[in-house]
């Protein structure tokens, strides 16, 4: 008894300040391995490095909160891309520019929860369907080409307030709407119901299907600017681009404390989750690994994230 008390204690702590203990080792090893590391500039190119996935992971914490995941996020972001750069490139207009991108996100995310939750597909199918829709558009859109003539959105990509580059101010915009919307509004306390006990939540009178279209379009929301964003980075739709970042933002997401499982996780988290894995690519490139190396360090990472939630969880069962 006193030893399952004891591992209830730890697997606690590691819960609340786990991921601050990785964050501090990470930056004490990256200090030592470069000794430009803590230079201001170096430390905010690591949070534009980041931008882009956090956006996405913001969307992705909300739904793997509630028990669901979007594994098209990548794709759909890529699409949003090209799209608002061809809008751009052909009207000049950054308006229809923002709600084009956007549009398409939250037009994807709405179509995700309408498979969930009228045909009762499982996220992970319906999104691995949009998943391929979003690559044939695209394709099909840019002939495989990159669209350019985005001049005009330039200081979104790379200029920059105060000194703080605007894609990280979007970032944190994002991480605080989101942070607002889960822990101060009615859809947030649905998100954690749905996610803890989606039959318990439909006893309580809560809406889960309406609920949970909501939270795909937000999410959809989210990835459509993040694609702005990363248009206005790359200064141009890049077909190319895009692809795996899903599941950047989902690493980030799991390392950042959320549930697996659902019902307990913080965007905050993910953001800090984001830095986790910005830091250990940094490493990894000032060591010179592989790409192909990074993937596999990235892989382990969202197994020891989900075997201590595992864990976590059937010691408090135990208990």
């Amino acid at each position: 008894m006193e030893s399952n008390k004891k591992q209830i204690s730890i697997a606690s702590i590691y819960r609340k300040y786990g991921i601050f203990l990785i964050l501090v080792l990470l930056f004490v090893t990256s200090a030592i391995i470069n000794s430009n590391f803590l230079k201001s500039q170096n430390l905010i190119n690591i949070l534009k490095q980041i931008s882009v996935v956090t956006i996405i992971a913001c969307g992705e914490t909300m739904l793997i909160v509630s028990g669901m995941i979007d594994l098209s996020a990548g794709l759909v972001c890529t699409m949003s891309a090209c799209f608002s750069a061809g809008v751009l490139a052909s009207t000049g207009s950054i308006l229809l520019t923002f709600v084009v991108g956007i549009g398409l996100g939250m037009s994807a995310g709405w179509l995700n929860g309408f498979l969930v939750t009228r045909y009762k597909l499982q996220p992970f199918i319906a999104t691995l369907a949009m998943t391929n829709i979003a690559a044939g558009i695209t394709q099909i859109y840019t002939n495989g080409q990159a669209v350019g003539g985005v001049e005009k959105i330039r200081f979104l990509g790379q200029g920059s307030i105060i000194g703080i580059p605007m894609p990280v101010i979007v970032m944190l915009l994002a991480v605080g709407a989101i942070a607002y919307l889960m822990k101060a509004t009615t859809l947030g306390v649905h998100i954690y119901s749905i996610g803890g006990n989606e039959k318990a939540a439909i006893a309580s009178g809560i809406n889960v299907n309406r609920s949970k279209r909501i939270i795909f379009t937000v999410s959809g929301a989210l990835v459509g600017l993040a694609g702005v964003v990363l248009m206005s980075r790359l200064m141009s739709g890049q077909p190319s681009v895009g692809a795996g970042y899903e599941f950047d933002a989902i690493t980030a997401v799991i390392v950042g404390g959320t549930s697996f499982t659902g019902g307990i996780g913080t965007v905050t988290g993910a953001l800090i989750g984001s830095i986790i894995v910005g830091l250990i690519n940094n490493i990894l490139n000032l060591l010179h690994v592989s790409t192909q190396y990074q993937l596999i360090v990235k892989g382990l990472l969202i197994a020891g994230a989900v075997i201590i939630d595992v864990k976590t969880k059937a010691n408090k069962k135990s208990a």
